[in-house]
This record gives structure tokens, sequence and C-alpha cells, in this order.
């Protein structure tokens, strides 16, 4: 795992160092998109709606707009909010555990404890565990200021983002307020049924069964070579990649022998000049250069033609799945 954040909690006048890490990992598969008649990747430029050009990431600000004006904030200005670059977790009250609602949590960390030697830490995370409190923090990630509740699970200390009060609504829905009688054979009925269900909560024995169909449906279409080539999803030629590594190859013999030749020509005493060296050790190689670079061009031509019959045979099957013959080709 890697560290999200760094700093210390502090709390009184002890200081506890710590890293955090991320508690959670989203397990759904990732889609892209892509054009549904030749599979071409679909993607999303950043387009300025003054000028029409594309915008690099690194030229864009934040703005915020009331009414009629805009104003826009920099990177720097954000910066030199205090808040910004706090890298301390703030104790503000150690409250019963009981009394925090959690619909107030959001996304967990790990906290691990950074000094050699963590006897702060162990102090802290005994104390809560006695106590049967969590601790309310304030902390700054990613340039905004949270709230978090720190407490303990298992071994570890961990802090849970938490929504300001001003982000939680208030709302009363009219069925709520219904005075409909509920009479005591239906609540001792819906006692029973509750009780059929009644169980220790063992998260483990749930499946995210879509997921799980998901990733078989994936699986079968691999088995079934029912695929397309990524590079040429994206737009990307096949032979690039072997020209760039046959020109890497002839660079890589050029060098060796220029080395060759240097070792050989001071264990015989030579005095010729570094410049003619450098001349003649690159001759020879560059006979083999042009000579894998024509068979270079006629491996392009064979895979160019190859890729032409492959895309015919696409186009006559009425989609965008590869046959197994077109693959090997490739």
């Amino acid at each position: 795992m890697r560290a999200v954040w760094s700093g210390a909690i502090s709390f009184g006048l002890v200081n506890v160092p710590v890293k955090a890490y991320s508690a959670v990992e989203d397990h759904d598969i990732s889609f892209h998109q892509v054009h549904d008649a030749d599979g071409g990747r679909i993607r999303y430029q950043r387009t300025c709606e003054v000028c029409g050009k594309k915008v690099d990431y690194e030229n864009i600000d934040k703005a915020y707009s009331e009414g009629d004006d805009t104003i826009i904030v920099s990177p720097e200005e954000l910066k030199e909010l205090p808040a910004a670059e706090d890298k301390e977790i703030e104790v503000l009250q150690f409250v019963p555990a009981d009394q925090v609602d959690p619909i107030m949590f959001e996304r967990s960390y790990f906290l691990e404890p950074e000094e050699k030697s963590p006897k702060s830490y162990l102090l802290l995370r005994q104390t809560l565990q006695d106590t049967d409190r969590i601790a309310v923090v304030k902390f700054s990630l990613r340039n905004k200021t949270r709230l978090g509740a720190l407490r303990v699970r298992d071994k570890v200390l961990l802090l849970q983002g938490m929504l300001w009060a001003d982000e939680v609504r208030e709302v009363e829905f009219a069925g709520t307020r219904s005075r409909a009688k509920i009479g005591d054979k239906e609540l001792e009925l819906s006692a029973a049924l509750v009780e059929q269900y009644a169980s220790d909560f063992t998260p483990e024995e749930f499946e995210d069964e879509y997921q799980v169909e998901l990733r078989e449906l994936i699986d079968a279409k691999l088995e079934a070579g029912d695929t397309l080539d990524t590079d040429a999803t994206e737009g990307k030629p096949a032979s690039d990649s072997d020209e760039d590594d046959e020109a890497d190859d002839a660079e890589v013999i050029d060098l060796m022998e220029a080395l060759k030749s240097s070792l050989d020509r001071k264990a015989g005493g030579g005095k010729a000049s570094s410049s003619a060296t450098a001349s003649s050790s690159k001759k020879a190689p560059a006979k083999k250069s042009s000579g894998s670079s024509s068979s270079s061009k006629k491996s392009t031509a064979k895979k160019s033609t190859t890729k032409k019959s492959s895309s015919t045979a696409k186009k006559s099957s009425g989609g965008s799945k590869k046959s197994s013959s077109s693959r090997k080709s490739a």
C-alpha cells in the first residue's frame, strides 16, 4: 500500500506521528467506452468554450460563479490557505462511540505508527479501547479541511472521514407522519419474522453476484477469442513498436562495436583519433541497420497486408470480433 498522507495526531502535549493508508478499495470492474462500429477508443478532451482550443491540465484553474460574476482561483492561491498544508490530526473531543450517527461517516484510512518506538500510538489506542470512546478530529487532505472520527479496529487506529453537520440533509416524508394504528398481533408477527433472520453479522458470507457474473462473462470472451487488439482500438499502428525495437537494437549494436573497438585500440597501443575510431566502428553496423530496415519494411508491408485482410474479414462477418486465424497472423 502507498501512504496517502503523513503527519501526526495531537491532543494536549501528546504527539503521535502516523502515516495514513486507504482502508478500502473498489472491487468493481472498470470499463472504458469504444465506438460500436469499429471498437475505437472514445476519449474526452478539455476544450475551452471561448477559443475552442484543447487545454492541457496544467493550464486549468478553478473558478466559482455567483450570479453574473465569476472569479478564478489559482493553485498558488489555494496553497496559501492555512489549512491546505496542515499535517496535523487535531483531536477536538473524546465522545461515546454510540453518539456518532453512522450517516456522517465517509472514507476510512488505516493509521500506521511512523516512529520506531510507537509508545504514544499504543497509549492512544489502549485509552480509546478502555474508555469506549472515539476521538472527533479535524485534519486536511487534498487541500480540503475535513472532520473525522478516530477509533480502534483490531490493533490499528482507524481514521474515518466525516460529513460536516450542514452536509447532512434534514428531511420529513408525508408517510412518516401517518397516524395508522398498528395492532399487537401485527407487532408480534413482525417480531417473529425478524427473529427468523436474526444472527451475528458475517460480512464475508455476502458476495457481489453482479461482479462475479461480469468477471465470468469477460473470462468466457477472452477464452473464446472474442477480442480486439488493444493498440488497434487506440489508433496505434502495429508496425510502430517493431520499428522502434529494431532501431533500439541497431543503437545497441553501434555502441557495443564502438566499445569493443576502443578496447582493442587501447590494448594494441594505437593512437588513432577518437573520431576516426567512432566512424569506423559505426560503418559495419550501418549496413546491418539498413538491412534490418529493409527487412523491417518488408515485415511492415506483410503486416499491413495482413491487417487489411483481417479488416475485410471483420467487415464481412458484420462485427468487431476477431477470428482466431486473423489473431495468429497478427
